[in-house]
């Protein structure tokens, strides 16, 4: 019997900064890929019923298996806490992009997305939380790509699109270091309370702007649905949450200038999308500034 105490002790963890490698690797794949699963979801479903129901689903089923193993349900300081970040990055910040993605490509959808470490860097002082040298410089040359891969896109094309995605970006910076300063309940019922109070915000913006349920939603869009709920959210939505708690802002977020790439790649295997040569410059010199801001030592903050 000892034996078996001694090796089950004995058993190695996965190592800190091995979960991090993993969780950032669920954000730079799965995300990049949740950009076209929305398209496909908007082919019937509108875009903040979409939300709704998956933040909802997601967020029921993860709240109910937490509590089921016994996990302590947030108090009322921690729900009101959760409806202000799920609000911000579920509400506007993932609202407005499947909002976005009505006029505008889900490759441009990730590009445009990908200012969001800007905004958590300036949103980051306001906070004490100033980037190093080496962030600084990989936040400016990840920037550069994002711009070169933006040139000559639809986005001037679509100019609510871009302001929604603008806005969205914002919002889900300001949102993710907000909660870094707030009492939160544990990581998994974390990620439960903001997807429930995110999924009860787009359920009012839904009401707001007149969507309904559709009819006869096609295969491919519930199927795109499923995928965003189980995927986008329950995995990566916590794999974020995780990095949020562990890592610098700037590596945590670094996963938006990974995901134009990703999704611009998937968009044109998958989605019929156009990728240029420039586009596969582009994408070289996003993934040196995301190098340069791995380089900055990382600490928790």
């Amino acid at each position: 019997m000892s034996t078996e105490v001694t090796a089950a002790a004995t058993t190695p963890k996965i190592s800190p900064r091995l979960m991090v490698v993993l969780a950032l690797g669920a954000l730079y794949l799965i995300w990049g890929s949740t950009y076209l699963a929305i398209r496909f979801a908007l082919e019937s479903y509108p875009p903040f019923v979409m939300g709704a129901l998956r933040f909802l689903a997601a967020g029921t089923a993860v709240y109910a298996f937490q509590r089921w193993r016994g996990a302590t349900a947030p108090t009322r300081r921690q729900w009101l806490n959760c409806a202000v970040t799920g609000t911000l990055l579920l509400g506007l910040g993932n609202g407005l992009v499947c909002f976005a993605e009505q006029s505008v490509t889900s490759g441009l959808t990730a590009v445009a997305v990908a200012s969001m470490p800007v905004f958590a860097a300036a949103f980051g002082m306001m906070f004490g939380h100033w980037p190093r040298r080496l962030e600084t410089i990989g936040l400016v040359v990840g920037f550069v790509g994002v711009i070169v891969l933006n040139l000559g896109s639809d986005l001037r094309g679509s100019p609510l699109g871009a302001i929604a995605l603008v806005v969205a970006s914002a919002a889900w910076a300001f949102g993710s270091l907000w909660s870094k300063r707030q009492d939160m309940p544990a990581p998994a019922m974390n990620t439960a309370a903001q997807m429930l109070t995110g999924g009860i915000a787009l359920t009012v913006f839904a009401l707001l702007s007149g969507e309904s349920l559709p009819g006869a939603p096609t295969l491919n869009a519930t199927l795109a649905l499923l995928y965003l709920a189980v995927f986008g959210s329950i995995v990566a939505f916590s794999a974020y949450l995780f990095l949020l708690k562990t890592v610098r802002p700037a590596l945590a977020t670094s996963y938006a200038y990974v995901n134009p790439p990703v999704a611009v790649l998937i968009g044109a295997l998958l989605g019929g999308e156009t990728v240029r040569v420039l586009d596969v410059v582009a994408m070289g010199v996003i993934l040196a500034g995301v190098a340069i801001i791995t380089l900055a030592k990382d600490r928790k903050n």
